[in-house]
């Protein structure tokens, strides 16, 4: 009994070296294992190869499944001009010189089969190269990849290609793959092969739906087996010898990308640890940038368990940098004990949904201007406007809160973007929410209360500098907020020292002119620091002044005529 040889299998029979993926390539539909649903009978991909219809198409699935298989199959049964062009050893100037021999054919009537293996490594303006003879029909595309042509291929591009999905071959597709391989002349029917069937299925389960990896790996037994009186036998040690490492398969700038962390994410919000810790290592055994996963880690502990569980951010945060101070392989116990914290921390997206309903007004009301009582004022002119007046500390009340400020613009007084859950610690935040709501329904139920309706030059003033959206209109808008109170002088108890003094001057001064004015009303605020007077003429013309209340004085602070 000896141990074979590798070179002996073949050189010394004159049998074909090629590898054995290669030498069972399938010459016909009818070899193709698996893809029934695409070319089984009466299927229309197989009716348009068999019948030499073939239209510009994609065909998109995982690697080994018979892409480029069903490709050579094409090019065997067409009466077309083939080309097989790969993306990997090709560029612009390559893509010219087909397509001119493309169009040189078509003007022959002939058509020409351009066949793009690995077609999304071709970066846009590649790929553009081709477009332009695919709309006239000079060349008939067949691209394959493994990528999602939503994603790696040209939108104009694809819209004139069919996309035909193939899907990983089944363990008993495997098998039957590799029993014909052990039969075929092509594979090792010159030869007596032993290998048992629970090891055929052990390499199927390794090869994970991929052809080439299962009889290149069928290959690799064979060529290692015991060789004694012609026959090789391939034993349990050999198998288990070469199907003990395998390459994941995750492509760190691909669809799978996408696909794991989506499972990672998914997985963590639906508290579920295991699934969780598996995508973790899924990613990072692939070969994925640990900060990268931190990242996401991150994000998901603010964005799906939030206020439920506050030191999720913590805990995610640490985790992250400790991936930054010493990487990978070490950096790996770190997040996985991040993402078993976030899958059983509870849940909530309160504070996404608050901030995304908040963004939708936001963008659309970007106009809008900040509260007078909230604005900065650091200069004298912005307080002669108004800026932060009736600005009250929330320090200084009772309950740390000045319940009857408004904070949001008027309109948008009335939105609630924050709705707690009950979920965890957000419970108790929940509560304080509805206890803050209610002291300010009270105290805005007292404002609501003490205001006045506004009498008919009011409202005529509100209108027109509302109506005529001009300049001045935000300089006296402060006076004219929903949110102050104004009282009509002379009908409280209270009177502002100097207000009837000032009126009755103006009646004075105007008594017996030929341009008589009367006040028409006087009004004061609730906090006692602005008056509005409106005035009237004898043609009907109305105008306002406006003053501000220091100390029990008043000073003017803008005059203007209406109309």
């Amino acid at each position: 009994m000896k141990r074979s040889q590798q070179h002996s299998l073949f050189e010394e029979s004159g049998e074909d070296t090629r590898p054995l993926a290669d030498r069972m390539r399938p010459t016909s539909l009818d070899e193709v294992v698996g893809q029934s649903h695409q070319i089984g009978p009466g299927k229309a991909l197989r009716s348009m190869i068999e019948a030499d219809r073939t239209p510009s198409m994609i065909f998109w699935g995982p690697p080994g499944v018979g892409k480029t298989t069903l490709a050579r199959v094409i090019a065997r049964h067409t009466h077309a001009s083939f080309i097989d062009f790969s993306a990997v050893t090709s560029g612009i100037k390559e893509i010219r010189e087909v397509m001119k021999q493309a169009d040189a054919q078509a003007s022959m009537g002939r058509r020409t089969i351009v066949f793009v293996d690995e077609i999304h490594r071709f970066n846009k303006a590649q790929q553009d190269a081709f477009l332009p003879f695919v709309e006239k029909g000079s060349i008939i595309l067949i691209g394959a990849t493994t990528e999602n042509p939503s994603f790696e291929i040209n939108n104009a591009l694809l819209s004139r290609c069919k996309v035909f999905v193939l899907h990983g071959l089944t363990e008993e597709d495997l098998v039957d793959l590799m029993r014909r391989a052990l039969k075929d002349p092509r594979g090792f029917g010159g030869r007596e092969v032993r290998i048992e069937e629970k090891l055929l299925r052990a390499i199927a389960t390794f090869a994970d739906g991929d052809a080439r990896v299962a009889l290149s790996t069928l290959e690799m037994v064979v060529l290692n087996g015991v060789e004694d009186g012609g026959v090789t036998t391939v034993g349990p040690e050999t198998v288990r010898q070469l199907t003990s490492t395998k390459s994941l398969r995750y492509d760190k700038d691909g669809e799978e990308h996408y696909n794991i962390i989506s499972a990672l994410h998914k997985s963590m919000r639906n508290s579920d640890p295991d699934a969780a810790v598996y995508w973790l290592a899924r990613m990072l055994e692939g070969g994925e940038d640990p900060l990268y996963v931190a990242r996401r880690i991150t994000r998901f502990a603010s964005e799906d368990v939030g206020l439920a569980d506050t030191n999720a951010l913590n805990v995610a945060i640490n985790a992250f940098q400790a991936a930054q101070f010493i990487g990978m392989p070490e950096c790996s116990v770190h997040l996985a004990q991040a993402v078993i914290y976030l899958s059983l921390a509870p849940k909530s997206n309160s504070s996404y949904v608050a901030y995304e309903h908040a963004k939708k007004d936001a963008l659309h009301t970007l106009a809008e201007p900040v509260p007078m009582a909230i604005r900065n004022a650091p200069t004298r002119l912005m307080k002669d406007l108004g800026y932060g007046r009736g600005y009250r500390l929330a320090h200084d009340e009772a309950d740390k809160v000045a319940a009857d400020m408004r904070c949001l613009p008027n309109s948008l007084a009335s939105a609630e973007y924050y709705r707690p859950t009950e979920e965890g610690n957000e419970g108790r935040l929940k509560e304080r929410l509805a206890w803050l709501k209610g002291i300010r329904s009270k105290a805005r139920a007292v404002s609501v209360n003490r205001q006045e309706a506004p009498s008919k030059a009011m409202e005529t003033l509100i209108h027109f500098f509302r109506a005529e959206n001009n300049r001045e209109w935000e300089a006296y808008r402060a006076f004219l907020h929903p949110d102050v109170v104004w009282h009509l002088h002379g009908e409280r108890d209270r009177t502002i020292r100097g207000v009837d003094e000032y009126l009755q001057t103006i009646r004075d001064a105007y008594a017996g002119s030929d341009a008589h004015f009367r006040v028409e009303e006087a009004h004061e605020a609730a906090d006692g620091r602005r008056v509005l007077v409106l005035l009237v003429d004898n043609s009907g013309r109305r105008s306002f002044e406006v003053f501000d209340v220091e100390d029990g004085l008043i000073r003017r602070e803008y005059e203007y005529l209406l109309g």
